[in-house]
C-alpha cells in the first residue's frame, strides 16, 4: 500500500479517535439504514442497542386515537390519522414503526440533543411521543418535513426510566425512498431531507457522521472499514454496504442483504465497555419492507424472525389497540416456545400507554 495512502487512513483513526473521546456518554448505540433497490423496493433496517433490556413490547394501533403529548398544561392534544405498528419501550415511548402508509419512523439515542426551552404560546411534546406523532399524522417524508419546518410544538426531554438522560434524534423515511433526519441541537431543529440520507447512528452529529464518512469514502470500503462498535464506524460500514450490497428485484434477496447489513453494525450479546454505556448489546432489530408494508421483527436471543404484514390489520377507527407481548429479553413466545412466522393473528387486546411525562422547567 502506498505510504501516502497509509498515512492518510491513519489520519482517519486519529480523527474518530478524537471524536470517541469528546462523545464518550451515548446511553445507547442504535443504527439504521434503508436500503434503495430497483422496482420501488425500499427497506428500511434498524438495530436497538441499549444498557439493559427496555422491557419492550408490540403494539398495533388503529387510525382514530386520541392522543395526548404528555408534557403538562400545554401538551399537544391530536388525534391518529394513520394505523400503525410500532415497538414501545417500557411501554411509555415509541421507539420504532411503521404506518399503514409505508412510513418508518426510528428514535435513536443523540447526546448532543438540545430541545431548548419552552415556547409561550406553542404547544409541548414529551421526547417520548416525537416518533407516535410523526406515525399517526404523516404519510410521506415531505409531508412530515415541511409540517416540521413550521415547527408545530416543542419538545420536552423527561428522563428514560431506567435513569438515561432523554436526549434522541428521529430518522424517518417513506416507500419512494425519500428520507429525513431530524435533530434538536442548540435549541433548533436541524433537519437533512432527501434519499442519499439513507443512514443514521448515534454521536457526533449528523452533519460531523457525513464528513467523517466522506473520508472514507476516499479510501473505498474494499479497501479498509473501521471495525469498532462506536458509532462513527457504524455509521461507515452501514453507508458502505448498504449501498454495496446486491440490487435486486427479488424482495426476499433485498431483504436478506438488509439484515445483513444491520447485522454487521449489531452489538453481540454480553459486549460491554467499563465507562462507556454506548458499547451497549443489541437488545432488537426491526427491517421494513416499505414496498410491501411488512414489519419484520428479530431478537438476538431467538433463532427465529417474525413478521406482520400490515395489509392483514384493522387500522379501522373501530377497531381496538392490541399488544404482542415479549419477554424481557424481546423473545415472543407462543405456548412457551420462541415464535417464527406471521403474527399478524397475534397479540391482545390492550389499552394504548400513556407517554411518559415531561415537564417543563
Amino acid at each position: 500500500m502506498h505510504h501516502l495512502t497509509i498515512l492518510g487512513i491513519l489520519a482517519g483513526l486519529i480523527l474518530f479517535a478524537a471524536v470517541s473521546v469528546v462523545h464518550p456518554r451515548e446511553a445507547s448505540a442504535c443504527s439504521r439504514a434503508t436500503y434503495l433497490g430497483p422496482e420501488d423496493i425500499v427497506i428500511t433496517t434498524r438495530s436497538n442497542d441499549w444498557l439493559g433490556s427496555q422491557h419492550s413490547n408490540i403494539w398495533i394501533y388503529p387510525k382514530g386515537l386520541e392522543r395526548d403529548g404528555n408534557a403538562g398544561a400545554d401538551s399537544l392534544q391530536w388525534t391518529s390519522k394513520y394505523g400503525s405498528v410500532t415497538v414501545g419501550g417500557w411501554d411509555a415511548t415509541t421507539i420504532d414503526g411503521m404506518n399503514e402508509a409505508g412510513l418508518v419512523a426510528n428514535v435513536l439515542y443523540l447526546t448532543e440533543s438540545d430541545y431548548g426551552s419552552p415556547v409561550p404560546g406553542k404547544k409541548a411534546l414529551s421526547l417520548s411521543a416525537w416518533g407516535q406523532y410523526v406515525l399517526d399524522n404523516f404519510a410521506t417524508t415531505k409531508e412530515a418535513v415541511e409540517a416540521m419546518k413550521k415547527s408545530p410544538f416543542y419538545i420536552v426531554a423527561p428522563s428514560t426510566p431506567d435513569g438515561q438522560a432523554g436526549t434522541a434524534h428521529l430518522s424517518i423515511s417513506d416507500p419512494s425512498g425519500d428520507s429525513a433526519i431530524f435533530e434538536y441541537l442548540d435549541g433548533r431543529m436541524v433537519i437533512h431531507h432527501g434519499r442519499k440520507f439513507q443512514v443514521m447512528t448515534n454521536s457526533p452529529t449528523y452533519d460531523q457522521q457525513l464528513a467523517l464518512t466522506a473520508y472514507w469514502d476516499n479510501i473505498g470500503g474494499t479497501t479498509m472499514l473501521p471495525g469498532t462498535n462506536r458509532a462513527s464506524d457504524r455509521f461507515v460500514r452501514a453507508s458502505f454496504y448498504v449501498k454495496a450490497i446486491p440490487q435486486t428485484t427479488d424482495i426476499n434477496e433485498a431483504l436478506a442483504s438488509a439484515f445483513g447489513v444491520i447485522r454487521n453494525v449489531s452489538v453481540p450479546l454480553g459486549i460491554s465497555t467499563p465507562g462507556q454505556p454506548n458499547i451497549s448489546s443489541t437488545q432488537w432489530r426491526t427491517v421494513s419492507d416499505q414496498k410491501n408494508k411488512v414489519y419484520y421483527f428479530e431478537s438476538p436471543r431467538s433463532p427465529y424472525i417474525f413478521w406482520i404484514p400490515l395489509d392483514e390489520l384493522d387500522f379501522s377507527a373501530k377497531a381496538p389497540v392490541r399488544t404482542i407481548r415479549l419477554t424481557a429479553g424481546s423473545v415472543l413466545l407462543v405456548d412457551g416456545k420462541p415464535f417464527a412466522g406471521n403474527a399478524a393473528g397475534l397479540g391482545e387486546v390492550a389499552k394504548p400507554f400513556p407517554f411518559l411525562k415531561a415537564e417543563a422547567k
